[in-house]
């Protein structure tokens, strides 16, 4: 583990404990050159899908992609970050679960906006408004009168 302030490989676990319900080892690492401490967390390598675009065009699973997605639509809003991380874990273990060799983007998308729904009604429509490319303001209000008639 390379240390992220001197780039030493060099260090010492000080603490480790598990994380995300037992998904994860969190670990507290102390670099032995410049003596600064970091965290690192390992993970299962779970087998993930492929992603299939709306192109139809295959890339693979990137959680940092839905935590970026998550990140601006909930940007200046009172979410935390251990929050985000939830959903995304959530998103996740969902699509693990499937079972799947591949994955339409469109699940993945549809999965975001249910969490953010629930979550938070201006991070929602944020994100719907990317997700979803309305085209004029008209798209826009139906969305929203949508979001409200669900209340």
């Amino acid at each position: 583990m390379k240390c992220p302030f001197c780039g030493n490989s060099e260090d010492k676990v000080i603490d480790s404990r598990t994380s995300r319900e037992g998904s994860a080892i969190r670990r507290r690492r102390e670099c032995l050159k410049c003596g600064k401490r970091f965290t690192s967390y390992e993970r299962v390598e779970d087998i993930i899908p492929m992603v299939v675009k709306k192109d139809n065009r295959r890339e693979p699973y990137d959680r940092e992609k839905i935590l970026t997605g998550l990140k601006k639509a909930c940007e200046k809003r009172p979410i935390g970050m251990e929050t985000l991380e939830g959903i995304t874990d959530s998103i996740e273990k969902k699509l693990i679960g499937l079972g799947v060799k591949e994955i339409q983007s469109t699940w993945i998308g549809e999965e975001v906006m249910s969490s953010l729904r629930e979550l938070d009604k201006v991070a929602y429509v944020r994100f719907a408004s990317v997700y979803r490319q309305f085209k004029d303001i008209n798209e826009f209000m139906n969305e929203v009168k949508i979001l409200f008639e669900h209340k």
